[in-house]
């Protein structure tokens, strides 16, 4: 596999193939089901009939060129794109086998159990104790005040930053580092008990160091959680995933072991793309 530095080079265009067929993982992990899913901004298809099985105490990476879809499809998964009035989202997405995109959804309650971290560090602008506090306070998952600070700091060492910030949690969240910021983030998402995290490009704004530590954190997170990860970062995707799809104009092209899909590609465009004929 080429560098990612390499892998701008030589842009073509590519012929559409026949997507491939969507592997799943055992049943007895299977957390999330897509099942030809379209999703429309107005008249323009950004997402063309996509299925995709996401499994428990697993890391899938999202990889493809920019614009190829990858983030609009995760924001499917817990109904972000809710938030633009232009958005339309079709076909069949599955929490444990019942319909997110169900009228009778809480969407509150999707979201506690679907949790999303962003590309840029987003704390609330309170104090590092507050922006993990939040969830659990309004979610009434703390009965007591020592419940609450409980929960802050099983939430702060999980996300790695508890021994950063232990004596200065009353200071902003958003003083911190970018990288404290992003892992402020991860606690706050993970404070409210979870069952899937969703990251867009979550390193895409930090330094190599930071990034390491994000890195470390997804793989200590990864036995609990069922995480997916948007990445344009290959070697990333290759680190910290066992899973990975490429996505290339609005269609999964390919998704399967990551270690197969990186070394064994079965579609030509997905071959293009990690060899950087594309990009």
């Amino acid at each position: 596999m080429n560098n990612v530095g390499d892998m701008m080079n030589d842009a073509t265009d590519i012929q559409a193939e026949p997507r491939a067929d969507t592997p799943a993982p055992t049943t007895d992990t299977l957390k999330m089901t897509a099942r030809n899913v379209d999703v429309f901004y107005g008249a323009k298809q950004a997402i063309d009939n996509v299925s995709i099985d996401i499994g428990m105490e697993n890391v899938t990476a999202f990889i493809g060129p920019s614009g190829c879809g990858k983030s609009t499809f995760l924001r499917c998964l817990n109904r972000m794109n809710d938030t633009i009035p232009i958005a339309r989202v079709t076909g069949q997405i599955e929490l444990d086998e019942h319909d997110i995109y169900d009228p009778s959804m809480d969407v509150v309650q999707l979201r506690a159990r679907v949790g999303m971290v962003f590309q840029k560090p987003n704390p609330f602008p309170k104090s590092i104790f507050e922006n993990v506090a939040y969830g659990p306070r309004i979610h009434g998952l703390a009965t007591s005040k020592a419940e609450l600070d409980e929960i802050v700091e099983k939430s702060l060492i999980r996300a790695g930053l508890f021994e950063e910030v232990k004596d200065r949690l009353n200071d902003s969240g958003t003083a911190l580092s970018g990288g404290q910021q992003q892992r402020l983030c991860i606690a706050r998402a993970i404070a409210v008990d979870p069952e899937v995290i969703l990251m867009d490009e979550p390193c895409s704004a930090l330094d190599p160091i930071a990034t390491a530590k994000i890195e470390e954190l997804i793989n200590d997170l990864r036995g609990k959680y069922a995480i997916v990860i948007v990445t344009h970062n290959m070697q990333q995707a290759a680190r910290v995933s066992q899973r990975t799809a490429f996505f290339h104009l609005g269609t999964l092209v390919e998704y399967g072991e990551t270690s197969d899909l990186f070394t064994n590609p079965s579609q030509d465009r997905t071959k293009d793309y990690i060899t950087g004929r594309y990009g």
